[in-house]
């Protein structure tokens, strides 16, 4: 008999435990509790601390405050033009209201499943008021920013119907499929060569037109200077002879000139090897030469 109230005192404590620790659950500072008992939520608290709840009928889901991000697979969408583009994004969201997240999804993956349609959706709205090249060349920061302000606040507005907040929807890459890359490629490529052509044929035009002005004024330059020389010479010639007119103004003078002139051209022929030299008998060198007295 003691045997057996010993052992039905340890099962009376030992069920006393598990009711004790039944009834209590704690909660983190960076989540949610829901009481749900039945399958029904009957409280929801975000206070850190131990908390009450029935043993054996109340259940506890947990739900984390922090921010989470979702990272959408790539999806396609049509442009305005009725073209095809991938849109690469992520999606930053957080539970505002883990009662209603819990009766309308009831678990992350549900959450990121409703997440992905819904910012789909406003993709393919949005994307569809854009033609492809204005997408393609958008180099204003400040529009793309708008684009994606708008979009994060339309899906946050839709979202809150399932209790979630959704912080901020960034698109990491807009790209073209791939069936259409090529024949992108090869149109810029083409347009490219267009354009580098066009500027080299400008670039030639403005060269030969530079180089025939330089010719131009090359030549003047040359021109006006040999004339310029050849009345300096001119100019030259008429003072020399003007001064030799002064200096052999007289017969005798100019005799005496004319005898020098003869020297300097006997001087010059006698320059090479052969030395023989063929004069006139009358002229003046000559009779010198011979020992004529005159």
């Amino acid at each position: 008999m003691k045997k057996i109230k010993w052992i039905a005192l340890g099962v009376a404590v030992l069920l006393a435990l598990a009711i004790c620790s039944g009834c209590f659950f704690t909660v983190a500072e960076n989540e949610y509790a829901c009481t749900v008992r039945f399958s029904k939520i009957i409280s929801t608290t975000s206070e850190a601390g131990l908390h009450f709840k029935l043993p054996f009928v109340d259940s506890v889901k947990y739900f984390t405050k922090a921010t989470q991000l979702y990272d959408i697979p790539p999806s396609e969408v049509l442009t305005s033009d009725k073209q095809n583009m991938t849109v690469d994004c992520y999606i930053l969201w957080s539970i505002s209201d883990p009662k209603l997240f819990y009766q309308t999804l009831g678990s992350t993956s549900t959450a990121e499943q409703r997440l992905d349609a819904l910012t789909y959706n406003e993709l393919k709205t949005v994307m569809g008021t854009l033609a492809q090249a204005d997408i393609i060349n958008m180099e204003d920061g400040a529009r793309r920013n708008d684009i994606y302000s708008n979009i994060a606040s339309d899906v946050d507005r839709l979202a809150r119907n399932y209790g979630i907040r959704v912080e901020d929807v960034k698109i990491k890459q807009f790209d073209l499929p791939e069936s259409n890359l090529n024949a992108v490629y090869s149109r810029m490529i083409s347009e490219r060569n267009q354009m580098a052509e066009k500027y080299t044929a400008d670039g030639n035009y403005e060269a030969s037109i530079i180089r025939n002005n330089v010719d131009k004024q090359v030549n003047i330059i040359v021109s006006d200077a040999e004339a310029s020389a050849a009345q300096l010479v001119a100019e030259g010639e008429g003072e020399y002879m003007r001064m030799l007119a002064a200096a052999f103004d007289t017969a005798d003078k100019k005799d005496f000139y004319e005898f020098t002139l003869a020297l300097d051209a006997l001087k010059q022929s006698l320059n090479g090897s052969e030395k023989t030299v063929v004069l006139d008998g009358n002229s003046a060198l000559a009779k010198i030469l011979m020992g004529n007295p005159e």
